[in-house]
Protein backbone atom coordinates (compact mmCIF):
# COMPACT_ATOMS: atom_id res chain seq x y z
CA UNK A 1 0.00 0.00 0.00
CA UNK A 2 1.69 3.28 -1.17
CA UNK A 3 1.72 6.43 0.72
CA UNK A 4 -0.65 9.54 -1.09
CA UNK A 5 -0.56 13.13 -0.21
CA UNK A 6 -2.69 15.36 -2.01
CA UNK A 7 -3.60 19.25 -1.50
CA UNK A 8 -6.90 20.79 -1.68
CA UNK A 9 -7.51 24.56 -2.10
CA UNK A 10 -9.16 26.29 0.46
CA UNK A 11 -10.94 28.51 -1.59
CA UNK A 12 -13.73 27.95 -4.23
CA UNK A 13 -16.44 25.76 -3.92
CA UNK A 14 -16.34 22.46 -5.78
CA UNK A 15 -18.55 21.93 -9.10
CA UNK A 16 -19.03 19.55 -11.15
CA UNK A 17 -15.76 18.94 -12.99
CA UNK A 18 -13.88 18.68 -10.03
CA UNK A 19 -16.68 15.98 -8.57
CA UNK A 20 -16.28 13.59 -11.35
CA UNK A 21 -12.54 14.48 -11.97
CA UNK A 22 -9.97 14.50 -9.15
CA UNK A 23 -12.29 13.92 -6.49
CA UNK A 24 -13.75 10.55 -7.62
CA UNK A 25 -10.29 9.44 -7.89
CA UNK A 26 -9.76 10.65 -4.75
CA UNK A 27 -12.62 8.51 -3.35
CA UNK A 28 -11.43 5.15 -5.07
CA UNK A 29 -7.64 5.82 -4.24
CA UNK A 30 -8.62 6.48 -0.36
CA UNK A 31 -9.90 2.31 -0.31
CA UNK A 32 -6.35 1.34 -2.18
CA UNK A 33 -3.62 3.48 -0.81
CA UNK A 34 -2.48 5.51 2.68
CA UNK A 35 -4.17 8.86 2.32
CA UNK A 36 -3.43 11.93 3.29
CA UNK A 37 -5.53 14.96 2.05
CA UNK A 38 -5.13 18.80 3.10
CA UNK A 39 -6.88 21.76 3.03
CA UNK A 40 -4.12 23.75 1.67
CA UNK A 41 -5.26 26.81 4.37
CA UNK A 42 -1.07 28.41 4.41
CA UNK A 43 -0.67 28.06 0.82
CA UNK A 44 -3.76 30.08 -0.29
CA UNK A 45 -2.01 32.99 2.17
CA UNK A 46 0.16 33.00 -1.04
CA UNK A 47 -2.25 35.00 -2.90
CA UNK A 48 -5.36 36.29 -0.91
CA UNK A 49 -3.05 37.29 2.23
CA UNK A 50 -5.91 39.52 4.26
CA UNK A 51 -8.64 36.60 3.23
CA UNK A 52 -12.05 38.27 4.15
CA UNK A 53 -13.44 34.42 5.70
CA UNK A 54 -10.74 31.82 5.58
CA UNK A 55 -12.69 30.18 8.47
CA UNK A 56 -15.50 30.08 6.56
CA UNK A 57 -14.18 28.90 3.13
CA UNK A 58 -11.95 26.11 4.71
CA UNK A 59 -15.51 25.16 6.23
CA UNK A 60 -17.21 24.89 3.07
CA UNK A 61 -14.58 23.32 1.39
CA UNK A 62 -14.19 20.37 4.36
CA UNK A 63 -18.19 19.89 4.14
CA UNK A 64 -18.16 19.37 0.29
CA UNK A 65 -15.37 17.01 0.43
CA UNK A 66 -17.04 15.27 3.39
CA UNK A 67 -20.41 15.50 1.17
CA UNK A 68 -19.65 13.76 -2.32
CA UNK A 69 -17.63 11.00 -0.01
CA UNK A 70 -14.13 11.53 1.28
CA UNK A 71 -14.16 9.04 4.41
CA UNK A 72 -12.27 9.88 7.11
CA UNK A 73 -12.19 6.74 8.76
CA UNK A 74 -10.54 5.32 5.51
CA UNK A 75 -8.42 8.85 4.64
CA UNK A 76 -6.65 11.26 6.70
CA UNK A 77 -8.16 14.76 5.85
CA UNK A 78 -7.02 17.38 8.23
CA UNK A 79 -6.10 21.12 7.83
CA UNK A 80 -2.34 22.13 7.10
CA UNK A 81 -2.38 25.25 9.56
CA UNK A 82 -2.89 22.09 12.53
CA UNK A 83 -0.14 20.42 11.93
CA UNK A 84 2.82 22.58 12.88
CA UNK A 85 5.86 20.03 12.01
CA UNK A 86 4.50 21.72 8.30
CA UNK A 87 6.10 24.80 9.14
CA UNK A 88 9.10 23.47 10.59
CA UNK A 89 10.02 21.03 8.13
CA UNK A 90 9.19 23.90 5.86
CA UNK A 91 12.00 25.92 7.33
CA UNK A 92 14.59 23.24 7.55
CA UNK A 93 13.72 22.87 3.68
CA UNK A 94 14.39 26.57 3.09
CA UNK A 95 18.06 26.02 4.01
CA UNK A 96 18.69 24.18 1.00
CA UNK A 97 16.33 25.61 -1.84
CA UNK A 98 17.92 28.59 -3.48
CA UNK A 99 16.74 31.95 -4.81
CA UNK A 100 17.84 31.44 -8.44
CA UNK A 101 15.88 28.20 -8.92
CA UNK A 102 12.66 29.19 -6.94
CA UNK A 103 13.09 32.83 -9.12
CA UNK A 104 12.94 30.70 -12.38
CA UNK A 105 10.05 28.73 -11.62
CA UNK A 106 7.22 28.65 -14.30
CA UNK A 107 4.28 29.51 -12.09
CA UNK A 108 6.50 31.87 -10.05
CA UNK A 109 7.02 34.19 -12.87
CA UNK A 110 3.45 33.66 -13.79
CA UNK A 111 2.12 34.57 -10.65
CA UNK A 112 4.52 37.78 -10.78
CA UNK A 113 2.72 39.16 -13.82
CA UNK A 114 -0.74 38.25 -12.35
CA UNK A 115 -0.12 40.22 -8.87
CA UNK A 116 3.17 41.98 -9.47
CA UNK A 117 1.94 43.99 -6.56
CA UNK A 118 1.86 41.14 -4.10
CA UNK A 119 5.14 39.40 -4.66
CA UNK A 120 5.69 37.84 -1.49
CA UNK A 121 8.23 35.21 0.23
CA UNK A 122 5.47 32.82 0.52
CA UNK A 123 4.91 33.02 -3.36
CA UNK A 124 8.92 32.78 -3.84
CA UNK A 125 8.84 29.50 -1.65
CA UNK A 126 5.41 28.25 -2.53
CA UNK A 127 7.44 25.08 -3.93
CA UNK A 128 9.31 24.31 -0.92
CA UNK A 129 6.16 24.49 1.85
CA UNK A 130 4.21 22.23 -1.21
CA UNK A 131 7.56 19.42 -0.80
CA UNK A 132 7.16 19.93 3.24
CA UNK A 133 3.46 19.21 2.73
CA UNK A 134 4.27 15.64 0.83
CA UNK A 135 7.83 14.50 1.73
CA UNK A 136 6.81 15.08 5.84
CA UNK A 137 4.72 11.93 5.27
CA UNK A 138 7.43 10.17 2.84
CA UNK A 139 5.16 9.99 0.21
CA UNK A 140 5.76 7.81 -2.66
CA UNK A 141 2.82 9.68 -5.03
CA UNK A 142 1.01 12.75 -5.70
CA UNK A 143 -1.89 13.33 -7.20
CA UNK A 144 -1.14 16.45 -9.79
CA UNK A 145 -2.57 18.30 -12.63
CA UNK A 146 -0.28 19.66 -15.28
CA UNK A 147 0.19 23.06 -13.42
CA UNK A 148 1.56 21.65 -10.52
CA UNK A 149 4.27 18.97 -12.31
CA UNK A 150 6.85 21.85 -12.16
CA UNK A 151 6.67 21.62 -8.31
CA UNK A 152 6.71 18.18 -7.64
CA UNK A 153 9.81 17.86 -9.76
CA UNK A 154 11.27 20.51 -7.23
CA UNK A 155 9.81 18.21 -4.54
CA UNK A 156 11.56 15.32 -5.85
CA UNK A 157 14.94 17.77 -6.07
CA UNK A 158 14.48 19.11 -2.55
CA UNK A 159 14.02 15.08 -1.76
CA UNK A 160 17.31 14.00 -3.23
CA UNK A 161 19.41 17.11 -2.04
CA UNK A 162 19.01 16.46 1.73
CA UNK A 163 19.46 12.51 1.00
CA UNK A 164 22.80 13.57 -0.72
CA UNK A 165 24.41 16.38 1.69
CA UNK A 166 23.43 14.23 4.85
CA UNK A 167 24.46 10.77 3.47
CA UNK A 168 21.12 9.03 4.15
CA UNK A 169 18.34 7.59 1.97
CA UNK A 170 15.60 9.04 4.28
CA UNK A 171 13.50 10.98 1.82
CA UNK A 172 12.13 9.32 -1.19
CA UNK A 173 11.78 11.09 -4.63
CA UNK A 174 7.87 10.86 -4.72
CA UNK A 175 6.02 10.31 -8.88
CA UNK A 176 2.89 11.83 -10.18
CA UNK A 177 -0.38 9.80 -9.54
CA UNK A 178 -1.95 9.93 -13.25
CA UNK A 179 -4.75 8.72 -13.71
CA UNK A 180 -4.81 8.78 -17.35
CA UNK A 181 -7.92 7.57 -19.17
CA UNK A 182 -9.12 7.70 -15.37
CA UNK A 183 -9.55 11.29 -15.23
CA UNK A 184 -12.26 13.02 -16.48
CA UNK A 185 -12.99 16.27 -18.13
CA UNK A 186 -16.03 18.00 -17.82
CA UNK A 187 -16.86 20.99 -19.79
CA UNK A 188 -17.96 24.49 -19.53
CA UNK A 189 -21.01 26.20 -20.29
CA UNK A 190 -18.99 28.88 -22.15
CA UNK A 191 -18.69 26.59 -25.27
CA UNK A 192 -14.61 26.09 -24.67
CA UNK A 193 -12.28 24.41 -22.36
CA UNK A 194 -12.85 22.72 -18.96
CA UNK A 195 -15.27 23.58 -16.14
CA UNK A 196 -13.62 25.97 -13.94
CA UNK A 197 -14.10 28.31 -10.90
CA UNK A 198 -11.81 30.86 -12.57
CA UNK A 199 -13.82 30.94 -16.28
CA UNK A 200 -17.00 31.63 -14.66
CA UNK A 201 -18.28 28.54 -16.65
CA UNK A 202 -19.37 26.15 -13.72
CA UNK A 203 -21.90 24.22 -12.00
CA UNK A 204 -21.20 24.08 -8.42
CA UNK A 205 -22.76 21.80 -6.12
CA UNK A 206 -23.98 24.58 -3.77
CA UNK A 207 -25.81 25.83 -6.71
CA UNK A 208 -30.08 25.82 -6.36
CA UNK A 209 -32.26 25.19 -8.72
CA UNK A 210 -32.48 28.83 -10.16
CA UNK A 211 -29.14 29.66 -10.23
CA UNK A 212 -28.37 26.54 -12.38
CA UNK A 213 -31.52 26.90 -14.45
CA UNK A 214 -30.26 30.28 -15.51
CA UNK A 215 -26.38 29.36 -16.29
CA UNK A 216 -27.81 26.73 -18.30
CA UNK A 217 -29.78 28.36 -20.18
CA UNK A 218 -27.37 31.17 -21.03
CA UNK A 219 -25.07 28.44 -22.11
CA UNK A 220 -23.21 28.69 -25.54
CA UNK A 221 -24.88 26.94 -28.60
CA UNK A 222 -24.43 27.77 -32.22
CA UNK A 223 -27.21 28.40 -35.13
CA UNK A 224 -27.76 24.60 -35.69
CA UNK A 225 -27.53 22.10 -37.86
CA UNK A 226 -28.01 22.66 -41.37
CA UNK A 227 -27.57 18.96 -42.80
CA UNK A 228 -28.17 15.66 -41.65
CA UNK A 229 -25.66 14.04 -39.60
CA UNK A 230 -23.87 17.25 -39.21
CA UNK A 231 -20.87 16.76 -36.83
CA UNK A 232 -21.42 18.90 -33.62
CA UNK A 233 -19.66 22.14 -32.92
CA UNK A 234 -17.58 22.45 -29.90
CA UNK A 235 -20.26 24.35 -27.32
CA UNK A 236 -23.08 21.82 -28.28
CA UNK A 237 -20.45 19.04 -28.00
CA UNK A 238 -19.97 19.99 -24.11
CA UNK A 239 -23.87 19.84 -23.46
CA UNK A 240 -24.13 16.88 -24.54
CA UNK A 241 -20.95 15.66 -22.93
CA UNK A 242 -22.44 17.06 -19.35
CA UNK A 243 -25.92 15.44 -20.02
CA UNK A 244 -23.96 11.94 -20.23
CA UNK A 245 -23.57 12.33 -16.65
CA UNK A 246 -26.51 13.37 -15.34
CA UNK A 247 -29.21 12.56 -18.06
CA UNK A 248 -31.08 9.09 -19.07
CA UNK A 249 -29.58 7.23 -22.17
CA UNK A 250 -32.83 7.48 -23.81
CA UNK A 251 -32.84 11.26 -23.00
CA UNK A 252 -29.38 11.89 -24.93
CA UNK A 253 -30.40 9.64 -27.20
CA UNK A 254 -33.82 11.78 -27.82
CA UNK A 255 -31.82 14.92 -28.05
CA UNK A 256 -29.50 13.69 -29.98
CA UNK A 257 -31.53 12.08 -33.06
CA UNK A 258 -33.34 15.57 -32.95
CA UNK A 259 -29.92 17.09 -33.97
CA UNK A 260 -29.25 14.62 -36.77
CA UNK A 261 -32.59 15.30 -38.30
CA UNK A 262 -32.12 18.70 -37.97
CA UNK A 263 -34.89 19.39 -36.25
CA UNK A 264 -33.31 20.34 -32.22
CA UNK A 265 -34.40 23.38 -30.66
CA UNK A 266 -31.27 24.30 -28.11
CA UNK A 267 -34.03 25.82 -25.71
CA UNK A 268 -35.77 22.30 -25.26
CA UNK A 269 -32.17 21.06 -24.82
CA UNK A 270 -31.31 23.14 -21.75
CA UNK A 271 -34.69 22.78 -20.60
CA UNK A 272 -33.96 19.08 -20.29
CA UNK A 273 -30.46 19.37 -19.38
CA UNK A 274 -31.22 21.83 -16.62
CA UNK A 275 -33.89 19.52 -15.09
CA UNK A 276 -31.25 16.82 -14.91
CA UNK A 277 -28.75 18.58 -13.23
CA UNK A 278 -30.91 19.86 -10.51
CA UNK A 279 -32.39 15.96 -9.83
CA UNK A 280 -28.38 15.23 -9.01
CA UNK A 281 -26.98 18.54 -7.42
CA UNK A 282 -30.05 18.32 -4.41
CA UNK A 283 -29.00 15.42 -2.55
CA UNK A 284 -25.27 16.88 -2.79
CA UNK A 285 -26.28 20.61 -2.30
CA UNK A 286 -28.77 19.04 0.89
CA UNK A 287 -25.90 16.51 2.26
CA UNK A 288 -23.03 19.55 2.05
CA UNK A 289 -25.62 21.70 4.03
CA UNK A 290 -26.65 19.29 6.68
CA UNK A 291 -22.80 18.22 7.27
CA UNK A 292 -21.67 22.20 7.63
CA UNK A 293 -24.20 22.66 9.96
CA UNK A 294 -23.36 19.64 12.01
CA UNK A 295 -20.55 21.46 14.67
CA UNK A 296 -19.84 18.75 16.74
CA UNK A 297 -19.55 16.69 13.78
CA UNK A 298 -16.92 18.82 11.90
CA UNK A 299 -15.09 19.53 14.73
CA UNK A 300 -14.28 15.58 15.27
CA UNK A 301 -12.97 15.06 11.58
CA UNK A 302 -10.50 18.16 11.88
CA UNK A 303 -9.16 16.66 15.30
CA UNK A 304 -9.31 13.01 14.42
CA UNK A 305 -7.43 13.95 10.90
CA UNK A 306 -4.83 16.37 13.09
CA UNK A 307 -3.92 13.60 15.52
CA UNK A 308 -3.38 11.23 12.39
CA UNK A 309 -1.24 13.69 10.16
CA UNK A 310 0.73 14.74 13.45
CA UNK A 311 1.62 11.54 14.33
CA UNK A 312 3.06 10.78 11.25
CA UNK A 313 4.76 14.35 10.89
CA UNK A 314 6.45 14.42 13.94
CA UNK A 315 8.33 11.41 13.53
CA UNK A 316 9.30 12.70 10.42
CA UNK A 317 10.37 15.99 11.87
CA UNK A 318 12.24 14.48 14.65
CA UNK A 319 14.20 12.34 12.24
CA UNK A 320 14.97 15.14 10.39
CA UNK A 321 16.11 16.96 13.27
CA UNK A 322 18.35 14.53 14.23
CA UNK A 323 20.13 13.46 10.83
CA UNK A 324 20.87 17.11 10.24
CA UNK A 325 21.96 17.54 14.28
CA UNK A 326 19.90 18.72 16.52
CA UNK A 327 20.31 17.11 19.59
CA UNK A 328 18.91 17.44 23.36
CA UNK A 329 21.46 18.51 26.11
Amino acid sequence: METVVSGIRSTGNLHLGNYFGALANFIKMQHENNCYFFIADYHSLTTHPTPADLHGNVRQVLSEYLACGIDPEAATIYLQSDVHEVAELYLLLNMIAYVGELERTTTFKEKVRLQPDNVNAGLLTYPVLMAADIIIHKASRVPVGKDQEPHLEMTRKFARRFNNMYSVEYFPEPEAYNFGKELVKIPGLDGSGKMGKSEGNGIYLTDDEKTIRKKVMAAVTDTGPVEKYQELSEPVKNLFTIMKFVSRPDTIEYFMEKYNLCQIRYGDLKKQLAEDLNIFVEPLRKRIMEISADEEYLRKVVKDGADKARESASRTVREVREIIGFRPF
